[in-house]
């Protein structure tokens, strides 16, 4: 087992920490995930990270050290499997599992098209502050708000600069939005529900993430987020993704599970026909 220690929300290999709602300043569960992403693969210097999976089950603080130990549990000739803890004060909060490889020539290949949305130039401006990084959602104007109304789905242009390097960053930084609009999807198709009201009215919280990394992850210009919410009851909500190049190439695909449920006892915020 291979321990990390004190990994702090700055630095090369790691991205900002963001409010809670509530004055706390929690970890992206997202950036967990991106940096479990990097550990491997300074594990494993030869091998392309392929995918990876998160399950979160505690917020991380923001203003405490964070461990990662990584515990190796297949290291073979092409392949590699590892589970990564994510740790803070002795408690574990994260797991990730990480599966890495040799990328080898092609037997057949396809990918799925980019869909075909209105190009950055003419999707909405969101603030979602972070260095270096513009996000412009198509057809909304503001992701949190109650009022915007439609299919459960949403299509983010994002721009990086700069934009990594290193592999293992680059696919990093993939994974770090992969669960920043899937919330916003899902609550898009119920007038009257919004991410603006999560942590005062309704609860939301990242459960899970998968993203899988198709090679070769190489992008200049815009990167096209595209989040469907398939489904949402019993206080979850599910939705897929993909993220493609300006110019049509796919470079991952990702996976959320969300908690979407009651803050208090009285519900009488929410609007009945979106109830859980």
């Amino acid at each position: 087992m291979l321990r990390i220690f004190d990994v702090t929300p700055t630095g090369e290999d790691s991205f900002t920490g963001e409010s809670d709602g509530g004055g706390r300043r929690v970890v992206d569960g997202t950036q967990l995930l991106a940096q479990s992403i990097v550990a491997v693969a300074k594990r494993f210097p030869d091998k392309e990270i392929r995918s990876a999976r998160a399950i979160f089950s505690r917020a991380v603080d923001a203003d405490e050290p964070v461990d990662f130990e990584i515990d190796v549990v297949h290291a073979g000739r092409t392949m590699v499997s590892a589970d990564v803890a994510v740790c803070q004060n002795g408690r574990r909060h994260a797991m990730v599992a990480v599966l890495a490889d040799l990328p080898t020539p092609d037997v057949i290949r396809h990918h799925a098209p980019r869909p075909d949305v209105a190009p950055p130039g003419e999707a909405h401006r969101n603030e979602m502050p972070m260095t270096g990084r513009e996000l412009r959602v198509v057809d909304v104007v503001d992701v949190r708000s109650p009022e915007e109304v439609g299919p459960p789905e949403l299509y983010a242009w994002l721009h990086y600069d700069p934009i990594p390097t290193r592999t293992d960053l680059a696919k990093a930084l993939i994974a770090h939005f992969t669960g920043h609009l899937s919330v916003s999807a899902t609550m898009r198709a119920h007038d009257g529900v919004g991410t603006s009201q999560a942590h005062r009215t309704i609860s939301t919280g990242i459960m899970t993430v998968s993203v899988a990394f198709h090679d070769p992850v190489r992008w200049d210009g815009w990167l096209l987020y595209s989040h469907e919410s398939t489904q949402v009851g019993g206080g979850m909500s599910y939705v897929r993704g993909q993220v493609h190049t300006e110019s049509g190439e796919l470079l991952a695909s990702f996976t959320q599970e969300a908690m979407i449920r009651p803050l208090q006892a009285d519900h009488s915020a929410i609007p009945a026909s979106a109830r859980l």
